[in-house]
């Protein structure tokens, strides 16, 4: 079975409405190319500078416009859209927001959420310093779905950084790991691509890592170079550091024969 991928490669501005136009016209383009499955990056949403007002701001779910606009775009070009990640209020009222991440099929409709479970607390070299832990909760759960034909396990950025969590996605099945990501400069430019050929060598999985690129609200600074990894490394596209769209025919043949020449899935041992 093959299907045409495509990732979306903007710049966030504080809120969905800042964006929301550029954002479409990607998509709507990803879609007239022919790609099935279209995956937008983390923080789709909007980034925003001031952590109390963004945690203030974060609606629930089926208020969320950008969740809305995704329900209309997925339904009217007839493609699987993965909204990268979205920020949106917990159903009890003095909890932070979770960075969620929503898997949207043909009809509009949502077919899995998965909420960021590794938060990016982090004192960098540069002195850049994130805590995220301040601005969402944390997922708890390893989330899978069948898309476009596809097994397709969910993440979110820094969980790239824990390959447990894509060993568990593999083993259950998971053809395509998804990685939307507003990846820093300084971690981008050292980690980026090594760390998400890492995540499909290991698993024999094709990666599709659509990232933010460019300056942000604050002056926050993102690497870009959104990535499509086959099941045995290879980079099949790069974006570069440009708003852009990146695609690829993805080929689940090529995982079942990555798997079958290295079949490390079934080598696991429990270690003491």
């Amino acid at each position: 079975m093959k299907l045409t991928a495509a990732c979306i490669q903007f710049t966030a501005g504080p809120d969905w409405p800042s964006h929301a136009e550029a954002v479409t016209k990607l998509v709507r383009q990803a879609a007239d190319a022919g790609a099935r499955l279209i995956v937008t990056p983390e923080n789709t949403g909007g980034i925003r500078k001031d952590k109390d007002k963004a945690v203030a701001e974060a609606p629930i779910e089926v208020e969320h416009p950008a969740i809305a606009a995704f329900t209309t775009l997925a339904h009217d070009l007839g493609v699987w859209l993965l909204c990268g990640s979205v920020s949106v209020r917990n159903k009890a009222a003095d909890k932070l927001p979770y960075n969620r991440s929503v898997l949207f099929g043909p009809n509009g409709r949502i077919y899995a959420r998965y909420d960021k479970v590794h938060l990016f607390d982090v004192d960098l070299p540069t002195g850049e310093k994130h805590r995220e832990s301040e601005r969402v909760a944390a997922g708890s759960h390893a989330v899978l779905a069948d898309a476009a034909g596809a097994r397709v396990g969910l993440s979110v950025c820094y969980d790239v950084r824990f390959p447990h969590l894509y060993r568990a996605l593999a083993k259950g099945g998971a053809q395509i790991l998804t990685v939307p990501a507003a990846f820093t400069v300084p971690t981008g430019e050292a980690h980026w691509e090594v760390l998400l050929r890492a995540r499909a060598i290991e698993n024999g999985a094709y990666v599709l890592a659509p990232a933010q690129t460019g300056f942000h609200e604050g002056g926050r600074q993102t690497w870009g170079h959104s990535l499509i990894i086959d099941p045995w490394g290879k980079v099949l596209k790069d974006a570069g550091t440009q708003p852009g769209i990146i695609m690829a025919e993805l080929d689940m043949d090529e995982v079942a024969k990555a798997r079958a020449a290295i079949p490390s899935l079934q080598h696991d041992r429990a270690i003491s």
